[in-house]
């Protein structure tokens, strides 16, 4: 029994490293096809009879390690220098001007035709508008540098974001200036921690000698979002700002502190690191989305009851958003597709207080918001194929050109 658990376990997150590697090619998001392939187990153990213990339990720890890893691999390959402050700034708005409209909206069309209070609609809301970095992030590979960076700078900071405005709306029983004042005391605290730690474990990263080195630094990297969660402090800042340091030290050469960290040598380990990351949040983010679709059911994908409402959300959602791409004058196409929702949607759904549940935002509507904008994203970066190999091979023409030019130079 034991080595027939080993070998399934095996076989699908296989199955997921070859959806990952074809993604590419197909433009099927990696994410459908786990889901799809989790709910065909789920049919093949009840066809067989066969006994599987309750997993829901296993769901909220894999996204929160899955989060954790997500996050910190996307901020470790942004590039933060004064030539993409403008850059980062305009993703930063994008990110969050439709975060909050589309909240407020959909949270007062709940509290208005749903009978809940204002704050509860809103708390139901919030994770319906939020993008998913976890498919964002993998899905984007084949995209152009500034179609990548912007999906995920825009992805990263909508996770942040968005937890930020979520515990903050939940945590709080009435909105006025002292709970503002406390929660941008929060933040701020948040910000000393994670230079503090930061700096603690480029220390350790540089100077331990020991062959085992990465998975101690994952672990505390875990631990101190874990205690920073416990205490509701904004942790995904830590993160975020870990990963961007680490993956810019060489901007920080210049200043002399930086030499007691060895600073060529931590170059090296940070590239390590990295590798490291990239791996380990594509298993956890292959076992959740896996799980994720072992536990779906086949009424809740076609729940009648709320299709109507997921896709208003989801029209809403792409609405909002082009208008936005529009005014900041971000060509639309594929970053208007590419908004989906995921990971982060399914956890802070799962964090929403029993009281202040709404019945109509189940299960279901998740699934099938999740499932449409996926597909959205799915068919939208198929008809972009062909402009994106325009694209590229106009680069490669210039390149070529390029070369010629620099080879007809006369030494």
């Amino acid at each position: 029994m034991n080595f027939a658990i080993i070998i399934t376990i095996s076989v699908l997150l296989l199955l997921a490293y070859a959806f990952t590697i074809s993604s590419s090619k197909t433009k099927i998001p990696s994410v459908i096809l786990l889901l799809l392939l989790g709910w065909v187990v789920k049919q093949a153990t009840d066809f067989f009879h066969i006994v599987i213990p309750d997993l829901n339990s296993l769901l909220p720890l894999f996204g929160t390690i899955g989060l954790v890893l997500i996050v910190l691999e996307g901020s470790l390959e942004l590039e933060l220098n004064k030539r993409k402050i403008p850059f980062v700034g305009k993703t930063f708005v994008t990110a969050i001007i439709p975060l909050f409209i589309t909240a407020f909206l959909i949270g007062h069309f709940f509290y208005y035709f749903l009978d809940s209070s204002y704050k509860d609609g809103l708390i139901n809301a919030i994770p319906l508008c939020i993008i998913s970095s976890a498919i964002a992030i993998s899905s984007v590979g084949n995209l152009n540098l500034f179609n990548k960076e912007f999906a995920i700078y825009e992805s990263s900071l909508s996770d942040i974001i968005g937890v930020l405005f979520f515990n903050f709306i939940v945590l709080n029983n009435v909105i006025n200036l002292e709970s503002v004042g406390n929660f941008a005391l929060q933040i701020l605290i948040m910000l000393i921690i994670s230079f503090i730690a930061t700096a603690f474990l480029a220390f350790l990263l540089s100077r331990i000698d020991h062959h085992v080195k990465f998975i101690p630094i994952v672990l505390l990297i875990i631990l101190i979002y874990a205690v920073s969660e416990i205490y509701h402090l904004p942790a995904l800042i830590f993160i975020m700002l870990f990963g961007i340091i680490m993956g810019n030290f060489d901007e920080l050469e210049r200043f002399k502190w930086v030499k007691y960290l060895k600073p060529r040598s931590l170059d090296k380990e940070v590239h390590k690191f990295k590798e490291l990351t990239v791996e380990a949040a594509f298993l956890v983010r292959s076992l959740f989305f896996l799980l994720f679709g072992f536990l779906m059911k086949t009424e809740d994908i076609l729940n009648p009851h709320t299709f109507e409402l997921a896709i208003g959300i989801v029209v809403l959602i792409y609405l909002v958003r082009a208008i936005q791409l529009k005014i900041f004058k971000v060509k639309l196409m594929p970053l208007l597709y590419i908004a989906p929702r995921g990971l982060i949607t399914i956890l802070l759904f799962l964090s929403i207080p029993t009281e202040s549940k709404i019945p109509l935002v189940n299960k279901a509507l998740i699934i099938q918001v999740i499932v449409l904008t996926a597909l959205i994203m799915m068919f939208g970066l198929i008809f972009n194929k062909q402009e994106d190999k325009k694209v590229n091979d106009n680069i490669k023409d210039k390149e070529e050109n390029n070369l010629t030019i620099d080879m007809d130079v006369p030494l």
